[in-house]
Formats: C-alpha cells, structure tokens, sequence
C-alpha cells in the first residue's frame, strides 16, 4: 500500500494525526506539481476535519488557503464572533464570509451594519450585502 492509499484509509477511519502527516509530506503550497499542490489543499481540510483550529490559525497568517479554509470552518461551526474578530483583524475573506453567513440566515441589516463597521470602503463587501455578489471562489 503506497501512501496515497494509506492517507485515505486512515481519512476514512478518522484516524488524523496519520492522515495529516502522510499528506503533509506530499504537500506543497504554491508548486508547479499539481498533485502536491491539491495534496496542500487536502492537508488543509483534514486539519479543520480534525478540528485543529490553532493549528490551522497559525498556518492561515502565511497561507491564502489555510485562511479561507480556517474561515469556511467557523462558518460550519457558526462561530461569528471568531469570524468577526478575524475580519476586524484584516482577513477580508472572514468579513465576506461572516457576511454571506448573516444574509443567508435573513439576517441582512445586520449584515450591512458589519460591513460599515468593518469595510465601509469594500465595495465587493457592500455587494455581498446587498444580494449582487457571486461567489466565485473553490
């Protein structure tokens, strides 16, 4: 059994800590392999699956996609008060998603308001808000 295969029987079992470091070892951010490059991407998912937010915290200062993989997490865990301290913080994908989440559960006053407060001057915050964004994001 190759590693690959190793990752996913230990994925399917929940058994994180070796999901993590076999795909970790295979992994590269910003690479010209796509392989190691979807492999960073799955190592990323399996942190917030094993629900390693500190971790997951920590690499999303450096990684675009540490950080908006730690923000479609919190999301999950509707936790919002992490989400807005992020985006008070500067992560402006927190603040898009913080904002989606409260339009999507009709709160849409609310939504405008943190956008005030946080991004007054963002407009593609402001479209979120007002129903004309498309998220085009993976």
């Amino acid at each position: 059994m190759d590693w690959l295969e190793q990752a996913r029987a230990a994925e399917q079992l929940q058994d994180w800590d070796v999901a993590i470091a076999l795909v970790s070892a295979h992994a590269e951010c910003f690479s010209d392999d796509p392989d190691m490059h979807d492999n960073h991407l799955w190592h990323m998912d399996l942190l917030a699956r094993a629900e390693r937010i500190p971790e997951l915290t920590e690499r999303a200062l450096t990684d675009k996609h540490a950080r908006r993989r730690l923000n479609r997490s919190l999301r999950e865990r509707t936790m919002e008060t992490a989400l807005r301290d992020r985006a008070e913080g500067g992560d402006r994908d927190a603040l898009y998603v913080l904002v989606r989440l409260m339009c999507e559960t009709g709160r849409v006053q609310e939504a405008r308001k943190v956008v005030q407060d946080i991004g007054p001057e963002d407009q593609y915050a402001q479209q979120i808000a007002a129903g004309d964004a498309i998220d085009v994001r993976l």
